[in-house]
């Protein structure tokens, strides 16, 4: 399942492919219009085609930005290997639009259907699935859109941060049993999964604590070049806004929308998002029972109204708490846990990071604190023997380090295109979105409530007082 490119060659080839230097300017359409063009797409339900081993899978793409680029990008990869081609582009910003549509012409050696508007994108009948890499406000209400049109699905993380449009959205999917990729890509990796099966062996034994810290130096998400260029005339301002209020043209916002709070919660919906849904992979663990969260904009006060530094600390119904801690003022490093009455798996690095570690420190055999250990007077480079730490190791799978896998590793759109092909279940499923979703969700309430938060099974609702006991 592992497929990589030559990092050399890959330079190469995404310097010609990519100029990295722009950011997200997408497709987008009103949630209002969308409900207008319910004959549109109820028509559409009609043109699902079941896709064979040989058959071409034909995609439309919304939301040529910057991850859109990349996506673009691993996709060109895949055109010949998993006879996949993109036939249908769209977004809102016409500079986008043309660049991406000049670049796939191009790498397919035809012209391509381009379009502002998702409502003429859905239409077409040769369109078999749809790539949604728009900004985080967009995602559910256009996953709901492309599921309404019968269209398979791509989807970027979070899936929704918007309790009642992620319902939604996975409501349309499940009830056309639609194939949808959410892009939380780590669920694809295989030292991922290696940690989860882990668990499951129980080297941890009984777990009480799940830890993650991801930390960066720098002001993320600030200073992108596009606001200086880009003209309220080149877009349509309300599309872009699609379910939100109106308010007036705002060129940073456009570019720079994760550091505001009506269109994105920042750190918890960029990388909490990731960090959840890996402890639910790892752990088995879906949705949480109660979450607290507190921070500030401690670093960067450039105008942003999300935080730059937060910790969310979540119970789970297994029995274990789980703590995510982000700051962007300081990059000293990132790790996770896993800590459990029996031992430890600790991984090496940020979101994605493939060094892990599995060892008995911690676990029973520590009970009594003695002479015997584990007892430091330096920082223990090495692990003494008796702690039994071992480095995890995937056969077949590049070698673990601190790092992992880029962003533009082409195996979890692999599973998601070959899971079309088999009509199964992908990785990352519409559930497993709507999962992280509510943790994100939860997470953004709770900071700006300062109120803890649970989360009610039985309704689906997330609020701020325990759901009553079952009668």
């Amino acid at each position: 399942m592992q497929e990589s490119l030559g990092q050399a060659g890959k330079k190469m080839t995404r310097r010609a492919f990519l100029d990295r230097s722009a950011t997200v300017a997408l497709g987008t359409a009103l949630l209002g219009e969308a409900r207008a063009q319910a004959s549109v797409t109820q028509t559409a339900l009609s043109y699902g085609r079941v896709i064979g081993a040989n058959d071409r899978i034909l995609l439309g793409h919304v939301g040529v930005g910057n991850r859109g680029r990349g996506l673009e990008y691993i996709l060109s990869q895949l055109k010949d290997s998993r006879n996949v081609e993109v036939v249908s582009i769209c977004d809102l910003w016409k500079v986008n639009l043309e660049r991406a549509t000049t670049t796939a012409k191009q790498t397919y050696g035809r012209q391509l259907h381009s379009s502002q508007y998702i409502e003429e994108l859905l239409s077409r009948k040769e369109v078999d699935a749809v790539v949604i890499s728009t900004p985080e406000h967009q995602h559910s209400p256009m996953l709901k859109m492309a599921a309404e049109a019968g269209k398979h699905a791509y989807v970027e993380k979070p899936m929704g941060n918007v309790l009642e449009e992620a319902k939604a959205a996975r409501d349309a999917v499940l009830e056309r049993k639609l194939i949808v990729q959410v892009g939380t890509q780590r669920r694809s990796e295989p030292y991922q999964i290696a940690a989860n099966n882990l668990f499951r062996s129980g080297v941890c034994g009984d777990v009480s604590k799940v830890e993650v810290v991801w930390n960066y130096h720098g002001p993320r998400w600030r200073g992108r070049p596009e606001v200086n260029q880009i003209r309220e005339e080149d877009i349509e301002w309300r599309r872009w806004l699609m379910t939100k209020p109106y308010r007036p043209f705002d060129p940073q916002l456009y570019f720079e929308y994760r550091l505001f709070r009506d269109f994105s919660s920042g750190i918890p919906d960029q990388w909490m998002s990731h960090g959840c849904d890996l402890v639910h992979l790892w752990t088995d663990e879906t949705f949480p029972e109660s979450l607290v969260a507190s921070g500030g904009i401690f670093v960067w006060k450039d105008g942003r109204e999300n935080p730059d530094t937060c910790t969310a600390v979540v119970t789970y119904p297994k029995g274990f708490l789980y703590t995510y801690k982000t700051t962007l003022g300081n990059s000293y490093r990132s790790f996770s846990r896993i800590q459990g009455r029996d031992g430890t798996i600790e991984n090496y690095g940020g979101e994605g990071a493939s060094l892990f570690v599995v060892s008995k420190e911690g676990g029973r055999q520590e009970v009594e604190p003695s002479e015997d250990g584990p007892v430091y007077n330096s920082v223990p480079l090495v692990a003494p023997a008796k702690e039994g730490a071992e480095v995890v190791r995937v056969p077949n799978a590049p070698a673990p380090n601190s790092l992992g896998p880029d962003d533009d590793s082409v195996v979890h759109l692999v599973n998601w295109l070959q899971a079309i092909r088999d009509r199964k279940e992908p990785n990352a499923t519409v559930d497993h979105g709507f999962s992280h979703s509510i943790v994100c969700i939860m997470a953004a309430k709770a900071y700006w409530s300062g109120k803890k938060q649970y989360w009610n099974r039985a309704t689906e609702t997330i609020q701020d007082h325990p759901p009553e006991e079952s009668k």
